[in-house]
């Protein structure tokens, strides 16, 4: 495939997203729903959205013609909630399914991997289908260093009827980019109470990594935010060092790390699942090894 393109609806993330699909495709073509210019793509088709009260989505009709009508065979999004919604839609509008993948493989076919039965498996396929739309995870595709043509060109779009944004609020809470971090430690229900975090955070802090969580913590005791926590469901990392402390290491938790350089695991549980796909591993009481891994550093 010698041209990719991409649903955007963001700049920052548009841009991003051209970087990564540049490895998939000699030339990346971008359609921009009220992104503007981007000036990592090639090409950038240009729709300018009716007014901050019109969803992305509502496009997904005309931008689905739009890609037919330009020969569009490798479609890409990122995998943010709202992109997912509109390569959904558009998906649905050019007569196929979305396929949300993990890694891809450059080539004629395209190879990628994908989650399978809910995340206990990873399947390899062979990108065939006339028409594919794929939503990239974070580090699924190495992003390029290589410049965009920048060539713009305006479209003429209208969206569909239908909702329309009423009000937008700030997100409580923290923001964090886990995909982006080198170091991330993880935590799980080996901690007994909710203050016991604070040694992995003079840890983490001490390593200057980033702080996530099995999902237990995040939606069984509330102890962290739902962004911080990592496994089929939640957030994918490829850092170059993954300490996961108290982690027992459920498949459902390893789809989420099991791409990380190297992982370390401390845990008192010798036979607990996450030695068998660590690197290296402490046996141990958590409260006697994490003071000693920071008294060290």
């Amino acid at each position: 495939m010698t041209d990719v393109w991409i649903l955007a609806h963001d700049p920052v993330a548009g841009n991003a997203l051209a970087r990564s699909a540049r490895a998939l495709g000699e030339n990346v073509n971008a359609v921009s729903i009220g992104a503007g210019a981007l000036p990592a793509a090639d090409l950038t088709l240009i729709i300018d959205a009716a007014g901050p009260t019109v969803l992305a989505e509502a496009y997904a009709r005309s931008v689905a013609d739009l890609l037919r009508s330009r020969g569009a065979r490798l479609v890409v999004a990122d995998a943010s909630a709202q992109s997912r919604l509109l390569a959904g839609q558009v998906a649905a509008h050019l007569g196929v399914s979305p396929v949300t993948v993990t890694g891809v493989v450059p080539g004629e076919p395209l190879v990628v991997t994908r989650m399978a039965f809910g995340g206990l498996a990873t399947a390899t396929e062979e990108v065939t289908a006339e028409v594919a739309v794929l939503v990239l995870t974070p580090g699924a595709v190495p992003a390029s260093d290589v410049a965009g043509a920048g060539a713009v060109e305006v479209v003429a779009a209208e969206p569909a009827p239908g909702m329309t944004l009423v009000e937008t609020r700030a997100k409580g809470g923290e923001t964090v980019d886990l995909a982006a971090a080198k170091r991330v430690i993880g935590v799980g229900r080996g901690f007994a109470a909710e203050a016991d975090l604070e040694l992995a955070r003079a840890l983490a802090a001490k390593l200057g990594a980033e702080l996530a969580c099995s999902r237990p913590i995040a939606e069984g005791v509330s102890w962290m935010p739902a962004e911080r926590y990592l496994g089929v469901s939640g957030a994918t990392i490829k850092p170059d060092l993954y300490l996961a402390v108290g982690i027992s290491g459920q498949v459902q938790h390893l789809v989420g790390v099991n791409n990380s350089k190297v992982i370390v695991a401390v845990n008192r549980d010798r036979n607990a699942p996450i030695f068998a796909h660590a690197d290296f591993g402490v046996v141990g009481d958590l409260y006697q090894v994490l003071p000693e891994l920071a008294k060290s550093l």
